[in-house]
């Protein structure tokens, strides 16, 4: 997948961008960044790309001139096929795990970070298919929500994780939390890891394990289990926990 990241600061990318399971998908052609710095597209002697907005206010806008002769040079890039375009804002759409699966099929995304108060309308009407966002917060500028976005969308796309499997038990991949996870030792400074884990009983391990998840999803997210498709097992099990809380 291509990632053709829109910002200006793509100096902010660097370390984050190039650790880790990121800097091996890059380096195994699994993944590619590319950096377009919004400044560079100014026609203003002094580079500016920011105006006061119309109607009065606070802040700054970014300036439509130099995100349209950004976008029309990544769209000859392109044959004039432009990729899908997502804007980075606190009124967007919030990221989650199904978002992340589906963006993952795409063969290139246009990641665009807003700063300041915001971008011209008219960019966004033009050119945006997306508007997400990372969390109900205000953050400086959408360059960390789309760190988080590539992070959670590469790792989607396969041969990125050493194990296919790696995502398959995650918290969210099932619409429910994960299960508590132990390595060993089996006893540390008196603390135990579940005789279960220990026994070698591979069915009696994933049911403790599905009611683990459950019982994660109840007290820290119960909001999720409203759209979980859960079997009458499921159900049973939830009953038990109930009972146990």
């Amino acid at each position: 997948m291509i990632f053709d990241i829109i910002t200006l600061f793509p100096e902010m990318f660097e370390s984050p961008m190039n650790t880790s399971i990121l800097r091996r998908a890059q380096e195994k052609g699994l993944i590619k960044l590319n950096f377009y710095n919004i400044r560079d597209f100014s026609k203003n002697k002094h580079g500016q790309v920011d105006d006061y907005p119309y109607g009065g206010g606070s802040g700054m806008v970014l300036m439509p001139q130099p995100l349209f002769d950004c976008f029309n040079y990544i769209k000859e890039l392109y044959e004039d096929n432009l990729p899908k375009v997502i804007y980075f804002t606190p009124q967007g759409t919030v990221l989650n795990q199904r978002i992340a699966e589906e963006m993952a099929h795409e063969e290139n995304l246009i990641l665009l970070c807003g700063h300041y108060e915001g971008i011209d309308q008219r960019v966004i009407d033009t050119f945006v298919d997306f508007e997400l966002s990372i969390g109900d917060y205000i953050l400086t500028g959408g360059e960390l929500a789309a760190m988080v976005f590539i992070d959670c969308v590469s790792r989607q796309i396969k041969g990125v994780l050493g194990n296919p499997e790696a995502t398959a038990e995650e918290s969210f991949s099932n619409s429910l939390l994960e299960y508590p996870q132990y390595t060993r030792p089996a006893i540390y400074e008196g603390l135990k890891v579940p005789d279960i884990l220990l026994s070698g009983n591979h069915k009696e391990i994933a049911k403790w394990r599905r009611k683990e998840s459950l019982k994660n999803t109840l007290i820290k997210r119960p909001d999720l289990l409203v759209d979980v498709d859960l079997s009458s097992e499921d159900r049973q099990l939830l009953k038990e926990i109930e009972n146990e809380l």
